[in-house]
């Protein structure tokens, strides 16, 4: 089997997955970030009713035609609390933001624009134009309108128009399930004291973390043995719980010890392919188990992350409905960078910001794919595509950032 693309490995992963329609209705304050499944319409009309945008009087235009018009106040409206009465000829109410506007009134004044009397008195300092300073009944939505179209992801702002309207749930896409399942006789979970012939299992929590990010729900199948039972076990605990998707870290190669593709070939997975012409993240399986997606990521980590990062996000994106992520800009080399081999590097960078605004790579020496803490300082990936020329200080490149 023949090193596909990047471009062409994610598209198949993309292309075979398919959005569940799984729905729940949750609290407007369990909502953010989820994507509604129907249309939402008004259940209110907003304004309800015609109100002030401004503290200052409601007044007959034709009563302030001319500056220095005197008008009696008759009353005041705020909100909550509006004035019951009618305004008539050569009266006013003292009006604040938000109050209804009274009968009879068709303009407001701003305060500032008038001068207190006596005998409950005002004078008029400035004409403003009819039907100034106010907002009209149903200006922002009106009972049955759609407020928000299926499909739409809830934000702040989505979320407080969708309290507006008087919708105290909503009906939203189910979070796609992904479990994640460690395997290797040498892993040991964080807080263990590891022999001199074992590791702590770190991937977990990176791949999970992309996965949380991206809108999907983890369970977290913890750490296996190389052991044909064992890891079926945990492949019939991802079935059994209805994973759209199975993450395995490590195991997925050919080796004598790496028993996960065998395993789940053994339980009926259709293997579509499992080495990608990428650096790193070379030994990367993707498959169909019974409706469930298999991703079989590399047990190294930055490998794992690398491959999550670039299949995992837009996997999960893809089952959650939520629209595609670019991580892509473009920045300059900050140091020299030789001509790349037959497969796409991702070379780990910090990015600093010059005084124009433009982003500068600084590669790091070593790239090795178990080193994390080069990872973590990381800021972005400079992707160089297979067989770039040699590149020199201030050339541009493409950047995968990271954060």
């Amino acid at each position: 089997m023949s090193l596909l693309s990047v471009e062409d490995a994610l598209a198949r992963v993309i292309e075979k997955a398919r959005p569940h329609g799984r729905t729940e209705r949750l609290p407007l304050h369990d909502c953010l970030g989820r994507v509604l499944a129907e249309d939402i319409t008004a259940r209110v009309t907003h304004p309800a009713f015609d109100n002030s945008a401004m503290d200052g009087y409601a007044v007959r235009h034709e009563d302030i035609v001319n500056i220095g018009a005197q008008l009696v106040v008759i009353g005041q409206s705020a909100a909550g609390h509006g004035f019951q009465g009618e305004v008539r000829a050569g009266e006013t109410v003292r009006i604040f933001t938000g109050a209804p506007l009274p009968a009879g009134a068709d303009t407001v004044i701003i305060q500032e624009d008038t001068e207190k009397l006596s005998g409950g008195k005002i004078r008029t300092l400035f004409a403003p134009a009819k039907g100034r300073h106010i907002r009209l009944a149903g200006q922002d939505f009106v009972e049955g309108d759609i407020a928000l179209a299926a499909g739409s992801v809830l934000d702040a702002g989505r979320l407080t128009l969708a309290a507006s309207t008087s919708h105290e749930r909503l009906p939203v896409f189910e979070k796609p399930r992904i479990a994640i399942v460690a395997t290797g006789d040498e892993l040991l979970p964080p807080g263990s004291a590891p022999g001199a012939d074992q590791i702590i299992a770190s991937n977990t929590y990176g791949v999970a973390a992309i996965v949380r990010e991206n809108g999907g729900e983890v369970l977290d199948l913890g750490i296996v043995p190389d052991d044909e039972a064992a890891i079926s076990a945990a492949v019939a605990k991802a079935q059994d719980a209805g994973a759209d998707v199975l993450v395995t870290l490590g195991g997925a190669s050919v080796g004598d010890h790496d028993l996960v593709q065998s395993t789940l070939l053994s339980r009926g997975m259709v293997l579509d392919f499992w080495r990608i012409a990428m650096r790193p993240g070379k030994p990367l399986m993707v498959g169909e188990l019974s409706g469930m997606t298999v991703l079989g990521l590399p047990g190294n980590p930055v490998s794992s992350l690398v491959c999550a990062l670039l299949f995992l996000e837009p996997l999960t994106r893809h089952l959650a409905h939520l629209p595609p992520r670019s991580r892509m800009t473009t920045a300059r080399l900050a140091t020299p960078l030789p001509a790349n081999d037959r497969r796409q590097d991702y070379v780990r960078a910090r990015l600093t910001v010059e005084s124009d605004g433009s982003l500068v790579a600084h590669p790091f020496a070593r790239q090795d794919s178990s080193m994390m803490n080069v990872f973590a300082q990381s800021d972005g990936l400079i992707v160089r595509v297979p067989h770039a020329a040699a590149t020199s200080s201030g050339d541009p490149c493409n950047v995968l950032r990271l954060r």
